[in-house]
């Protein structure tokens, strides 16, 4: 037993050692584990020396060894031999005190502090997020009995759900509350009256959908020695067996270290009787502790200290015990010292123990007292409280308008009383007006009036509480400057005058002056202010519109003003006649105009007739339109015929109005000849006469039969000024027929149409007398009726004859007009006659038409052969078979026909007719349909029948094929400059079409040619051999068996050249947009392009025709620009230019040409920093202007060697910081530009550079490095990117702060575009800064960029815009300085 009892002895020292160092406990406690350990270690046969040992080990680490030995030496008076039963309870009583010790040990672990986050879900919709801690939650040490809470903010959405958990797994204790804040939108976890079983490290969990966050901190529970005790008595007691009451020294030991108010409760729970007894023993036993603990050298004094002022209560004391318990109280309550967020603080020199007490009030009075074991010091606080008042001087404040007026008032103390400023009455609220602030001492308020205006003037009233001031605010008004004066203005007369300044405020009074006189009221100018600019505008100046005039500007509370002028010169405007007029003629009552166009549309000018000025001309109208001028009438009379002249300063046009009306004759004369036509008889003479009006007097034509009638003896034509007459002598049968009247001027042309009739005579009958029958029996003849009837109607014919030999005639009868036929049956068989036949109307007989002989009764014979039959109409069922009748009748006429028919093929005949046909055309039915038919004919008389016809053709039954319709969607396809292509949509209507007959001419011609001798048998045709862009007209018409259709026409005339194409170009790749050429080399530039016609190229370098340098060569589809040696000022932007009549083209190249870059110019260097030299020079002209990533090249050189080393390369800006210089040395620097060509000359430092040596510094201070914890943070921005806005050519740098852990990945964007890569830009990223450098920006360099940040826990972005500005822009450039003006833009 002994080897395992010291083991645990030893222990007990060094667990009771190391309790005390880290938790603080009580030297009573570590007494008691020291006693047990002594009593175990006697029981177990061990030595004093051994328990001293461990003692001297023991005191050695605690700050007073006094105290310890004392302890120790006391302890050890308890020391004496144990039975084996106190022994046992000694190390039971060992074990728990261990056991509670190592809880304690536990539950008081060191500071934690840490953060994870979790994401759940793969992608994150944007606008949603994973819980975050907006604000971090801070570890907590307290005493037992204190209260505890832990705060956190969360953010997410969705809405992240909180909950708190324990690391150890424990429950939360029911002391323990959460909630939610929603003031502060917070989470609170609170946990009141805190014991030693509360330490724990605590969780915040907050969770959603898309992952979980969770926040780590510790809570520290420190053990309060009023407690400790109490609560170790208690689980004894908890854990006592039933047992014999402790002795006196037993009971002394355990009333040690609990309160006074505990002792009568515990020695009932111990079963101790002697309660005054013990009590007096401690008393006494104390007081000895006490008395040799605490010695006061210097005792607390009252103190008395004004209001808001800080105290210090301050004593001596010389204390046994460094590590004594102290505490301070005002009144009964002990004052809260890590609480009071430095209210109170105390504090200690040596002896010398301090309460400072800062900013007192009037209820930190009372009685202030401290406490070191049984000593009580107290001393006294009175604060007296002076009387709020005014300490600043109210004087009337002058302010210069548009500056920043400050009011500051200093109080006599601090008040919780709100101060109130008010203006005209209005209390004055904090805006982006007013800015009202207190200092930090609380005795200082300012009101700040910023960008201050007219209206700010008054007066300002400052209340608090009962106290009341004012103090007056002017505005002094910044004189108004001209920002652009009035400049002198020259114009013409009738010209429109512009007079303009501009003013440095836009709040001004305005009056214009006219050589002294007020003009503002004035109609006759027009005044227009806008913002700062004042303008008047003189429509049609007049000479006397000449003059001085000004602007007279006044302002607000400023009786000065100021004034510009500037004079106006009318010049007397003079023009010439740009189109005169012309001579006119217009018939009476008719519109008429004279015009006339000026090359000046501001002169005005006078119309004269016949030399006398118009002012008062009926029917007329005096219009001005621009430079036209026009006198207008409305109805022309005779009144207005003559001469006009129109007059303007040096101009002036003449032309004579005549008055011309057309020919017109009367109607009601032309209605009269017209229903009675001129009759006359043959021998008697003809006149026709008819009245006319026109002037001048028109041309008289007359016409007969459409020809124009001549005079001659017979005929003449008399004229007069107002008729004409045709008079026709001895007139003959001959002259009648149409006659037509032509009045001719050159206003217009009339035209009368009649008709004149000669009576006479009828002529003799016509042609050949036709014998229908020579027979025995009769002689039958026919004739024809006379071709002229003489004006009258034949009323009969009468025929004569006479025998052969024989002189006379005798009338053989008469017949009626109607018939034309004669038979004379009076007539001998065989015996010769001759006839003739008379005409007879009213005006008498016609000369006779005389027949040759014919004999009567001549012999009979069969009638000839008619001819072959045709057939006609053909159907599948019927035709129409025709014929003429025989030559030969037979002597007799021709009674009938006989038609017959028969297959093809057949020799079988049938006739067709059952009677004679007496018609030579006959229809024939019941044919068999797809069957050939022939046909012939016989003709019979009184003979019989004569021999058969020539047969007909065979025909087919058939339906007949119908004639095609109308071609459509007649079109040209192409064209060339020989030919033209032609197509066509066969027609719709008709059958269809076995060929197109397509005819063609020229515009100059009338005749239309066939395009081919047979029909085109296609819906396509190319008409070649066209003369060049002639133009020709088409036609055409479809054909089949059935027919020809009808003719479509094109609607225009087509040219024979290719169809016609505006302007493009055919790059197909070949030429790209930029181009970069070495100087020195060939610029050659080739379009291809199309077009017709053929476009006119012209060439443009930057806008500007080029000037010659070049040779450029064309062909009807290409084009190329040649240089054959290049220079670098023939960079530039070249443009190909194509126009023809049906649109035009341009195609933009952009040429670099590149060389050796020339070097940059005057380098300057400057030590800034020991160690560093910062070189600045002239940025080289040709890396300004280069796209392809040039840069600078920086090198060093020290004067001890020749050799340079490199110290940067792509150095984009004029500007460079060299480090890492050597002390004492001496440098020399060079800068080369560089592209993708080559260097330039180098530039060197003239001199060399001596870099300062280091001064002393303390080399023996030894900082320790500080090591924050490992965290892990989402990336967020601390500092944004801001809006920049850089001058063309000059440098930008943007940069932002960030944090995040692990270290982010940082990626740029331009737009869509990542430049991170591009050597174009510089960037960096380093201690939580991301920097972009854009070297010498261009145009192109403006837009929005976008910085990504990126770890494992997630992603953040920043964007910015650049804008590039040139030194002309002059309304972006103040555009842009209001804007950073608002501080969101960096200019």
């Amino acid at each position: 037993m002994d080897k395992y009892c010291l083991p645990l002895v030893k222990l007990s020292f060094q667990i009771s050692v190391c309790v005390y160092q880290q938790s603080g406990t009580d030297w009573h406690h570590l007494h008691i584990i020291i006693i047990m350990a002594a009593e175990l270690l006697q029981a177990t046969g061990g030595t004093m020396e051994q328990m001293e040992q461990q003692m001297r080990q023991m005191s050695g680490m605690q700050m007073s060894s006094s105290s310890s030995s004392s302890s120790l030496s006391s302890s050890s008076t308890f020391s004496s031999s144990t039975s084996s039963t106190k022994l046992r309870k000694v190390s039971q009583g060992l074990s728990r005190t261990m056991e509670e010790h190592s809880g304690a040990q536990r539950r008081i672990s060191a500071v934690v502090e840490s953060f994870s986050q979790v994401q759940k879900s793969p992608q994150i919709p944007k606008g949603e997020s994973v819980p975050d801690f907006e604000e971090k939650l801070r570890p907590i040490t307290a005493q037992e009995g204190d209260n505890a809470v832990f705060k956190a903010k969360v953010v997410g959405n969705p809405q992240p759900s909180v909950s708190w958990e324990r690391a150890s797994g424990c429950p939360l204790s029911d002391a323990t509350k959460s909630f939610h804040d929603n003031i502060n939108n917070q989470h609170i976890l609170k946990i009141k009256n805190l014991a030693l079983e509360d330490a724990d490290v605590y969780k915040c969990i907050a969770s959603n959908k898309h992952g979980e966050a969770t926040y780590s901190i510790s809570l520290i529970v420190t053990e309060n020695p009023a407690l400790d005790f109490k609560k170790m008595l208690k689980k004894r007691v908890e854990k006592r067996q039933e047992k014999k009451p402790p002795t006196e020294e037993e009971m002394l030991k355990i009333l040690a270290g609990a309160d006074k108010k505990d002792y009568e409760k515990i020695c009932a729970e111990y079963g101790f009787t002697d309660f005054r007894g013990i009590l007096k023993k401690l008393k006494e036993m104390k007081k000895k502790v006490d008395v040799e603990m605490v010695r006061v050298l210097k005792p607390l004094e009252d103190i008395t200290a004004k209001a808001d002022t800080d105290v210090v209560f301050d004593t001596i004391l010389e204390l046994k015990d460094p590590n004594i318990r102290m505490q301070w109280f005002l009144g009964a309550e002990l004052l809260r010292i890590q609480y009071s967020h430095g209210k109170y603080e105390v504090k200690q020199m040596g002896t010398k123990h301090m309460l400072c007490i800062s900013s007192v009030s009037l209820s930190d009075m009372g009685t202030y007292t401290l406490q070191v074991g049984d000593k009580r010091l107290s001393a006294r606080l009175s604060v007296i409280d002076e009387p709020l008042k005014f300490l600043s001087d109210f004087k009337p404040k002058k302010v210069t308008e548009r500056q920043t007026a400050v009011f500051d008032i200093r109080l006599s103390k601090k008040t919780d009383a709100p101060l109130i400023w008010k203006v005209k009455g209005k209390e004055v609220k904090r805006d982006e007006k007013f800015d009202v602030s207190l200092s930090e001492d609380g005795l200082t308020y300012t009101l700040k009036i910023k960008d201050v205006k007219v209206s700010d003037t008054g007066d300002y009233t400052i209340s608090i509480g009962d106290l009341t001031a004012t103090v007056p605010l002017f505005i002094e008004r910044i004189p108004i400057e001209f920002t652009s004066h009035m400049k002198n203005v020259r114009v013409q007369e009738r010209g429109k005058a512009l007079l303009e300044c501009e003013m440095s405020s836009k709040d001004v009074h305005v009056r214009w002056l006219k050589d002294g006189c007020d003009i503002t009221a004035s109609r006759r100018y027009i005044f227009i202010r806008e913002g700062k600019r004042a303008e008047v505008i003189i429509e049609d100046c007049e000479l006397t519109d000449e003059g001085e005039y000004s602007v007279v500007c006044t302002q607000d509370n400023d009786a000065h003003e100021y004034v510009t002028s500037a004079n106006l010169t009318v010049d007397e405007r003079f023009a010439s006649v740009k189109s005169g007029m012309s001579d006119a003629q217009c018939p009476t009552g008719s519109p008429a105009e004279l015009s006339v166009v000026l090359d000046d549309e501001k002169v005005d000018g006078v119309w004269l007739k016949d030399g006398v000025e118009i002012s008062e001309l009926s029917g007329t109208q005096v219009v001005k339109q621009g430079a036209v001028h026009k006198l207008i009438f409305s109805g022309v009379t005779d009144a207005h015929g003559g001469k006009y002249t129109f007059r303007a300063k040096g101009a002036e046009s003449e032309a004579v109005l005549t008055i011309a009306d057309p020919p017109e004759i009367d109607s009601s004369v032309l209605d009269l000849w017209g229903a009675q036509p001129a009759t006359v008889k043959a021998g008697q003479t003809a006149t026709i006469k008819i009245p006319f009006k026109g002037k001048p007097l028109p041309k008289v034509t007359w016409y007969k039969d459409g020809v124009e009638v001549m005079e001659d003896e017979r005929t003449k034509v008399e004229r007069t000024a107002d008729s004409t007459s045709l008079v026709l002598s001895r007139c003959v049968r001959e002259d009648s027929g149409a006659i037509m009247l032509r009045l001719k001027s050159d206003c217009g042309t009339a035209v009368a149409n009649l008709h004149l009739n000669v009576i006479d005579h009828p002529k003799p009958p016509q042609g050949k007398v036709e014998f229908l029958e020579l027979s025995g029996k009769c002689i039958k003849m026919k004739w024809k009726a006379p071709r002229d009837n003489g004006g009258k109607q034949v009323t009969s014919f009468v025929i004569e004859r006479r025998m052969a030999g024989k002189k006379s005639w005798t009338r053989a009868g008469e017949v009626d007009s109607s018939t034309t036929v004669f038979c004379d049956d009076k007539v001998e068989e065989g015996q010769v006659y001759q006839y003739r036949i008379r005409a007879v109307n009213a005006e008498g007989t016609s000369e006779p038409l005389e027949t040759e002989e014919v004999r009567a009764g001549e012999p009979i014979e069969p009638p000839g052969t008619a001819s072959q039959p045709q057939v006609s109409n053909i159907t599948k069922n019927t035709m129409t078979v025709s014929w003429t009748p025989p030559a030969h009748d037979g002597g007799t006429p021709v009674l009938g026909y006989n038609l017959e028919r028969r297959k093809k093929g057949s020799n079988m005949w049938l006739q067709v007719n059952k009677e004679l046909l007496t018609d030579t055309k006959f229809m024939v039915d019941g044919l068999v349909d797809d069957v050939e038919y022939e046909f012939r004919v016989t003709s019979v008389n009184r003979a019989g029948a004569g021999s058969p016809s020539t047969i007909s053709n065979a025909v087919l039954a058939k339906d007949p094929i119908r004639a095609p319709g109308l071609v459509r969607n007649l079109f040209v396809s192409d064209s060339t400059n020989s030919s033209i292509s032609l197509r066509w949509t066969p027609p719709e209507q008709g059958d269809e079409p076995s060929g197109y007959i397509l005819e063609v001419r020229s515009e100059d011609a009338k005749e239309w040619m066939k395009a081919t001798k047979i029909p085109i048998a296609g819906t396509a045709f190319t008409m070649g051999g066209l003369q060049e862009r002639m133009k020709y007209h088409f036609r055409i018409r479809a054909v089949n068996e059935g027919g020809v259709g009808e003719t479509i026409e094109l609607s225009e005339g087509v040219l024979a050249m290719p169809p016609p194409v505006a302007p493009r170009f055919d790059l197909q790749g070949k030429l790209k947009n930029q181009m970069v050429v070495r100087a020195g080399m060939s610029l050659c530039l080739h379009f291809s392009f199309i077009a017709s016609p053929p476009p006119v190229v012209t060439w443009f370098k930057d806008g500007i025709l080029t000037t010659g340098k070049e040779v450029i060569t064309k062909s009807r589809n290409n084009s190329q620009f040649l240089i054959s040696s290049s220079q670098r000022s023939d960079s530039g932007i070249y443009r190909a230019h194509l126009k023809n009549d049906y649109g035009e083209a341009h195609y933009d190249v952009n040429v670099r040409v590149t060389d050796f870059p020339r070097p940059p110019k005057n380098l300057c260097l400057e030590e800034e920093v020991p160690g560093t030299v910062t070189l600045q020079w002239d940025h080289s002209p040709d890396l300004v202007d280069d796209d392809e990533g040039a840069h600078y090249v920086i090198l060093k050189r020290d004067t001890s060697t020749a050799s340079w080393f490199t110290v940067a390369e792509r150095v984009f800006s004029s500007k460079y910081t060299v480090t890492g210089l050597l002390p004492g040395r001496k440098y020399y620097f060079r800068v080369i530009a560089q592209n993708s060509i080559g260097d330039s000359d180098p530039l060197d430092s003239k001199e060399p550079l001596i870099i300062a040596k280091e001064k002393e510094c303390i080399s023996s201070l030894r900082l320790k490095e500080y090591a924050s914890p490992p965290r892990q943070v989402k990336p967020t921005f601390l500092l944004p990117l801001k809006d920049h806005a850089v001058r063309k050519g000059h440098d930008c740098t943007m940069s932002c702060a960030y944090q995040g852990m692990p270290t982010p990945q940082a990626c740029w964007y331009k737009g869509e575009l990542k430049i991170s890569d591009s050597p174009r830009f510089w960037h960096s990223t380093a201690n939580g800064v991301c920097t972009l450098v854009i070297p010498t920006c261009g145009a192109k360099d403006g837009g929005e960029y976008t910085l990504v940040l990126e770890n494992p826990l997630g992603m953040a972005k920043c964007s910015c815009k650049l804008v590039i500005f040139d030194k002309d822009d002059k309304g972006l450039l103040e555009s842009l300085a209001n804007q950073a003006n608002k501080e969101k833009l960096i200019l």
